[in-house]
């Protein structure tokens, strides 16, 4: 390989996960893997639309490759630019239009399609390609290139068929797809092989997986899924993320029950604590489901953790519907959260929607929400301290002699250990001595 390409991924895990997988495309057309920008000679921003600023980002980014590829000409050399992801699906032309000097523009269905995209663009630039093709994308894919991670992504499912009225994903993913079961056990047994010992499944919206199961005849849906990952030699942990209430069955409550593998840590978005703006919203529950799945899921597994996503000032929502939401987050107790300001997005619903809150108000409710999740995150965290806990080690830490892991609810574990340089892939008990901001200490339990 005597060329190098560096993908910089913006956004969720699913982008992670695609920007390696080009990668493993990209090294079919010869180009090594770089350690930034300023060694490659393809770089490709694979992007987030989700919020405002995501996009926005990306542009100041542009900038900045325009300059460095002017002065790569200057000296006689060549640098090929390109933005892949939701917002090259989005955008498409205007992109182009924004940025004509970029060489490529592909959406997320279309990234195997890059080699052609690439000699296009060396004949006559701008290429593109933001079509949602009939051929599913992972039936062109090469095997993932092994990279020796204890902890692998891996996509199960793409797309939405909610559409929430604040989302922009059922326009950049497209519809609801589910890979085969027998596919998706496939590449898991791939990545076990080479180093894998957890393994995060990934989707829009994961847990509406309905792959065609490994006979042919009839399908699954992800707790009958995770119940055949489990039987992978050498797969000690399983994840999923990120998950829709509506989409909660029975077989994945029982699978939390009865498969050791599954973490008892769940990531399940409620938006919003008020019924009305649950409506507003399109989300398709209401605050009792909601409360129902939590129930239904402790019964199933007592020591279950919760997670959860929180739009602040959707258009049209009050002070009491904001208490409401509040009130909701008292009632679970979350573990952890993401919360963020409503963004609009062109041309969803809501972004002309009656009712478009101030920013000034968002923020102050943000705040106000963040310093409540905080709290119980860190609540949540003390309450480790003094318990022996089992953690899935996956490298060394920032220092020499430490070691960094996981627990079984996803927070990170830092300890000193002579052998550090040995733990990763190992499963230990630790002693949690301390809570910190967003870790905990600990040493290995004698």
């Amino acid at each position: 390989m005597n060329k190098k390409a560096y993908i910089k991924s913006y956004g969720c895990q699913m982008n992670v996960y695609d920007s390696a997988r080009m990668a493993d495309v990209l090294a079919g057309c010869g180009y090594a893997k770089a350690a930034n920008a300023e060694e490659a000679d393809l770089v490709i921003l694979n992007t987030c639309h989700v919020r405002e600023k995501a996009a926005e980002k990306v542009y100041s980014e542009l900038g900045r490759l325009r300059v460095m590829r002017n002065e790569r000409r200057r000296d006689g050399g060549e640098l090929m630019l390109g933005v892949a992801g939701c917002v090259a699906q989005a955008e498409g032309e205007e992109m182009l239009r924004r940025a004509p000097f970029l060489d490529l523009v592909v959406g997320p269905q279309a990234y195997h399609r890059l080699p052609e995209l690439l000699a296009r663009a060396r004949h006559g630039g701008g290429a593109i390609d933001t079509e949602f093709p009939p051929e599913p994308k992972f039936d062109s894919l090469p095997a993932p290139s092994p990279d020796g991670a204890v902890s692998a992504f891996l996509t199960v499912q793409e797309g939405c068929d909610k559409f929430c009225s604040f989302c922009v994903v059922p326009y950049t993913r497209g519809a609801e797809y589910s890979r085969g079961a027998a596919e998706v056990i496939a590449e898991a047994r791939h990545l076990v092989a080479n180093g894998a010992r957890e393994i995060v499944l990934l989707g829009q919206n994961v847990n509406a997986y309905h792959g065609v199961a490994p006979d042919g005849g009839s399908q699954w849906g992800l707790g009958r899924l995770a119940r055949a990952l489990a039987e992978i030699d050498g797969l000690a942990r399983i994840r999923y993320t990120t998950s829709h209430p509506r989409d909660m069955d029975d077989a994945l409550i029982a699978a939390h029950r009865d498969v050791a593998q599954l973490m008892p840590f769940v990531h399940l978005p409620v938006q919003s604590g008020s019924d009305r703006i649950l409506a507003a919203m399109n989300r398709r529950h209401r605050v009792a489901d909601y409360m129902d799945v939590i129930e239904r899921l402790r019964a199933a597994r007592p020591d279950v953790a919760l997670s959860s996503d929180f739009i602040v000032g959707h258009p049209g929502e009050t002070d009491a519907d904001f208490e409401a939401t509040l009130d909701l987050v008292r009632r679970v107790g979350f573990v952890q959260a993401y919360s963020f300001m409503y963004s609009p997005r062109p041309g969803t619903p809501a972004a002309g929607a009656e009712g478009q809150v101030p920013e000034a108000e968002k923020a102050e409710r943000l705040a106000i929400l963040q310093a409540l999740l905080e709290t119980q995150q860190r609540d949540f965290n003390r309450a480790c301290e003094g318990r022996i806990v089992d953690v899935l080690f996956e490298r060394e830490g920032r220092k020499a002699g430490q070691a960094r892991g996981r627990t079984p609810w996803l927070q990170p574990v830092h300890i000193e250990h002579a052998s550090a340089d040995r733990l990763a892939g190992r499963i230990a008990p630790v002693e949690i001595l301390q809570a910190k901001a967003g870790s905990l200490a600990g040493r290995i339990a004698a």
